[in-house]
């Protein structure tokens, strides 16, 4: 997605009216039809339930024609009432994008809306360069024109690495934070630290879980610098990430959860036979359980000032 939703949200002409005085009033209600910014364009959505969190108001809204795994938490900046006026301007943004709505190609075309998790991963102008699946056309269909329904691995991230993705988008895209690295333990050390868990449980080492272990670190490394970093972060990716150092071996287990929203999308675009993907797809799950059991150790409770972090490594580089 080439224009990120904060962007989007921030950007345009896009608000949704004067923000209510009184934090006691929402300025959408639960129920209630809305059109809703995501990424560079805007959809139909509905209000599913209005709270007050943090001193502003949250929606968690639904997307109208779309399965409710892309159900999201936005703020108010990213919803508009579904006005003549806000419709039109729907309208104008689709046909600047080159949109048709009428049109079977310009629907597919469209930017698919992402699940609440991915939300936080890919929140701020994070580029991919892979090809993406097409828009959902109902909520039990989706038009096949690159991507097999069967071929989509889905990954069930645990409740509890959901809220640390949350936190972990809030500290970088709220409070400008950023993490100090390098990180202890490092990608290579959490999967290192799996394969010993994992030969250890099973009394042996297993090929399989090594291959798979080798191809999260490759698509780490790969994909890091292209869709898993915030925007406020790549400064920091520039100052570290130097000689060719792997990234695997500079960033930790923050930057590797984000890795695992964007799998099904990456693993998509390979050519893998069904029974092999449903190997992948239990050893992933269970490496995510592992992360999970591990979440105090392997994932920092705070982040560090960004300016004075930025600073350091500034520093550490010119010694």
């Amino acid at each position: 997605m080439g224009t990120s939703k904060d962007d989007s949200a921030t950007d345009g002409d896009n608000s949704g009216g004067d923000l209510p005085k009184d934090s006691n009033s929402s300025l959408f209600s639960e129920g209630e039809k809305v059109l809703a910014y995501h990424g560079p364009r805007i959809y139909e959505a509905k209000v599913q339930k209005a709270e007050f969190r943090k001193k502003e108001w949250r929606y968690f809204v639904h997307y109208l024609g779309w399965n409710k795994n892309w159900d999201e938490c936005v703020g108010m900046d990213r919803l508009m009432k579904n006005t003549t006026e806000n419709i039109l301007k729907q309208q104008a943004l689709d046909k600047k994008q080159g949109v048709d709505k009428n049109s079977k190609s310009g629907r597919s075309a469209q930017t698919k809306p992402k699940a609440s998790s991915e939300v936080k991963v890919d929140k701020e102008d994070t580029k991919s360069n892979v090809a993406k699946g097409k828009k959902r056309k109902t909520d039990s269909g989706i038009e096949k024109d690159s991507v097999s329904v069967k071929k989509l691995i889905k990954i069930q991230i645990p409740s509890t690495l959901k809220k640390q993705l949350v936190d972990d988008w809030e500290f970088i895209t709220q409070q400008d934070k950023l993490i100090k690295l390098p990180r202890a333990p490092s990608v290579d050390n959490i999967l290192t630290k799996y394969l010993e868990y994992r030969s250890k449980k099973d009394g042996m080492m297993t090929d399989s879980v090594g291959e798979i272990l080798n191809g999260l670190r490759c698509y780490f490394d790969k994909a890091l610098p292209v869709i898993l970093l915030y925007k406020k972060e790549r400064q920091q990716y520039q100052e570290v990430v130097v000689d060719n150092v792997s990234p695997s071996s500079i960033y930790g287990a923050e930057h590797l959860l984000r890795l695992f929203v964007k799998l099904p999308e990456l693993l998509a675009c390979v050519n893998i036979e069904d029974e092999t993907l449903a190997h992948m797809q239990q050893k992933l799950l269970d490496f995510l359980k592992f992360l999970q059991k591990n979440q105090g150790t392997f994932f920092l409770s705070a982040y560090d000032d960004g300016s004075k972090v930025s600073e350091a490594s500034v520093k550490g580089k010119d010694n």
